[in-house]
């Protein structure tokens, strides 16, 4: 059977995959969760919007006969993942996940780990603040339990109502990001600490490097348990595992 792929996408690396499937002529559809406004066009077809948890996975692995699933979402897309993981076992479909190697703190860095979102919001509690939130727009809202910070949110696209932040600045860019432009960003905006998921890649580093040359403490949220899955670190990993599927 020819190769028939599902690429779970949404970060960097699924869009460099796309590109890559795209100049080998393979058929595939690449698959968006649905929370970006205006996905990144994609060189393959692709869809929008969950598919119904690991009962509606599994029947689209088999009503389009999908041969390989490659599962690149976000690092924190911890549900997504685990209904491939299951959808896959259920219809015998390979999975492998291209996966980013997580942060490391260096010499200079301030980091707080912390295991969950709950955990971040308890660390930005004390005197009011000026917070950098490099999170997304799935949990802002989370933050309003310390009302007193200022929030500054970077988002995809601009929220469809407002933030319940009392008080919050709204910043709407796509990465990746570079260290000027952060440090910028932070001179700018008077942050003085930075909440942020431990995504890993190169994209959205440079935050990192800015909290480190202006001496701003971190609040880092670890990843999520994952499914034991094959997991490759590259592009071309992932056609090597395809040729060995």
């Amino acid at each position: 059977m020819s190769a028939n792929l599902l690429i779970l996408g949404g970060t960097t690396e699924a869009s460099a995959l796309a590109q890559a499937v795209a100049e080998r002529g393979l058929t595939a559809t690449f698959s968006y969760a649905g929370r970006v406004n205006s996905p990144r066009p994609q060189p393959i077809p692709h869809r929008v919007g969950g598919f119904g948890g690991v009962e509606g996975l599994a029947a689209f692995l088999r009503d389009h006969n999908i041969s390989h699933v490659i599962d690149a979402t976000h690092p924190f897309a911890a549900q997504m993942s685990w209904n491939a993981y299951h959808a896959c076992a259920q219809t015998g479909v390979p999975l492998v996940a291209l996966t980013r190697a997580p942060w490391q703190a260096r010499d200079g860095d301030d980091w707080t780990h912390v295991p969950d979102m709950a955990c971040a919001v308890a660390a930005v509690a004390g005197a009011p603040k000026r917070v950098m939130l490099a999170l997304g727009k799935l949990h802002m809202e989370d933050f309003a339990a310390q009302p007193d910070n200022h929030y500054v949110l970077r988002l995809v696209d601009q929220p469809e109502t407002p933030p319940s932040l009392p008080h919050h600045t709204v910043t709407v860019a796509r990465g990746p990001f570079t260290i000027e432009g952060d440090t910028a960003l932070f001179r700018a905006q008077g942050i003085e600490m930075v909440v942020c998921k431990n995504a890993g890649g190169a994209g959205a580093e440079a935050k990192l490097h800015a909290a480190r040359d202006l001496g701003l403490p971190v609040v880092m949220i670890d990843r999520p348990d994952l499914p034991p899955r094959d997991e490759v670190a590259t592009v071309d990993g992932v056609f090597t595992w395809i040729d060995s599927h």
